[in-house]
């Protein structure tokens, strides 16, 4: 990590470096950026939403070195040297994470805003949980907001995601 400091009243430049999809990303940004404006404005990744920008909602979560983390608190220079996973990130080569593709065919999401940030959540939960009962996908959920689907369409498309993971091992 290279911080640059500029004089003159200029703000300070940080260049950070980190793997984002897979992909090794370089960024010239101001050390207080939030990670949220980074993805969107500055690395186009426009599918981590920003809603409430205070951590509370969920709609920002992604993936940091496998931890599901919301992206609106946490600040640019801590992704140096990071493995970043966004909802870009989770289809490979044309092809639906099977999270993506249970959310589909469960109507886990209604007007989609907070799907990005449920679909990191429920990918974070069934890496570590292959079979999450009830009160395990509640719990790894609430930290995800929705006001438009009551969460019975989600629930459904978490335990159709864990069936379709089992199946594949």
């Amino acid at each position: 990590m290279e911080v640059n400091h500029q004089t003159a009243g200029r703000a300070e430049v940080l260049s950070v470096s980190f793997h984002l999809n897979g992909e090794l990303v370089q960024v010239n940004t101001s050390p207080v950026a939030r990670v949220v404006d980074v993805l969107r404005d500055e690395l186009d990744q426009t599918g981590t939403k920003l809603s409430c920008g205070i951590g509370r909602c969920g709609a920002c979560s992604i993936l940091v070195n496998g931890k599901l983390t919301v992206s609106c608190l946490l600040l640019a220079y801590q992704l140096d040297g990071a493995s970043v996973t966004t909802i870009e990130g989770l289809s490979g080569q044309g092809e639906m994470d099977p999270v993506q593709e249970a959310f589909l065919e469960e109507g886990g999401f209604q007007c989609g805003y907070c799907t990005p940030g449920m679909v990191m959540a429920v990918k974070s939960l069934l890496d570590s949980n292959h079979e999450p009962d009830q009160h395990a996908i509640q719990g790894a959920l609430a930290g995800n907001l929705c006001r438009c689907t009551g969460y019975g369409g989600i629930i459904r498309s978490v335990q159709c995601a864990a069936a379709k993971r089992n199946a594949v091992r």
